[in-house]
C-alpha cells in the first residue's frame, strides 16, 4: 500500500476541499473538511444537511462524531 492509499492520508488530501459524509441515520452533510482525528471525528465548515437527497438546512461549522459516519466521499 502506498502512502496515498491509507485512509487517513486520503482524508488529509481532502482537507480544505468539499466532502460529503453520510451518517448511520441516513442524513448527509456536505461541507469543507477542516480537520479530523484518528477516530474520524471531523469538522466541516460551510456545511449543509441533506435528507433524502434534498437540502434540509445550512449549518455552517459542524462537528461529526466518527462512530456515526458510514461514508465519506470527496465532491
Amino acid at each position: 500500500m502506498s502512502n496515498s492509499e491509507r485512509p487517513l492520508d486520503i482524508l488529509n488530501e481532502s482537507r480544505n476541499k468539499r466532502i460529503m459524509a453520510e451518517l448511520k441515520n441516513g442524513r448527509q452533510f456536505i461541507g469543507t473538511l477542516k480537520s479530523f482525528d484518528i477516530h474520524i471525528n471531523i469538522v466541516l465548515e460551510d456545511s449543509e444537511e441533506h435528507v433524502d437527497g434534498e437540502l434540509k438546512r445550512k449549518i455552517g461549522k459542524v462537528f461529526l462524531r466518527g462512530d456515526t459516519i458510514i461514508l465519506i466521499s470527496p465532491q
